[in-house]
């Protein structure tokens, strides 16, 4: 038997579906500098202005709006560093969860016992993605936006029906 008719055991299994999912945020942070500096100065000027006319403490209060957009920017962009990384291939379904803080939640099934759940509603389309397999179900996705929701579950979808057909042999390749 020649080495050329050695089956590889070490070849990597073919991804048919790889997705990462992260939260939508619309502001860069050049542009939250940019907004930040307008507000500062808008505030400032209001508050000089207040202050020549004898009321000094709305100069105070209006550090303070300042002080309190900066920090609800500040927790926006924590949040957004939570993902989901989603894998697919013929023989596992790898989802991977990442907090905005840090930890890691990982969840490894089948995609031939793996069920996608959607949930929609009448007037707002898609609302929640579940994957569910042996009576576990998995929320997906929540943070997506509706249309974002059934782009990505069609995907899904298209993945698992292909890891159900199963791999495909391909002897020129």
């Amino acid at each position: 038997m020649s080495t050329g008719n050695d089956f590889d055991q070490q070849a990597a299994e073919p991804e048919l579906f790889s997705a990462l999912l992260t939260p939508h945020r619309s502001l860069s942070r050049n542009g939250f500098v940019l907004l930040l500096v307008f507000v500062s100065a808008v505030s400032f000027a209001a508050g000089i202005a207040f202050m020549v006319m004898g009321a000094w403490p709305v100069l105070g209060f209006l550090a303070l709006d300042v002080l309190a957009i900066w920090w609800a920017f500040r927790v926006n962009f924590r949040r957004a560093r939570a993902r989901e990384e989603i894998l697919v291939t013929p023989s596992h379904l790898r989802l991977r969860r990442i907090s905005h803080r840090g930890h890691v939640v990982e969840w490894a099934l089948n995609p031939l016992w793996v069920k996608l759940d959607v949930e929609t509603h009448e007037t707002f389309g898609v609302e929640h993605l579940y994957l569910v397999s042996h009576g576990r179900r998995i929320s997906i996705g929540s943070f997506l936006a509706p249309d974002e929701k059934a782009s990505f579950a069609k995907a899904l979808l298209a993945a698992l029906a292909a890891a159900r057909r199963g791999p495909t042999f391909n002897p020129v390749a």
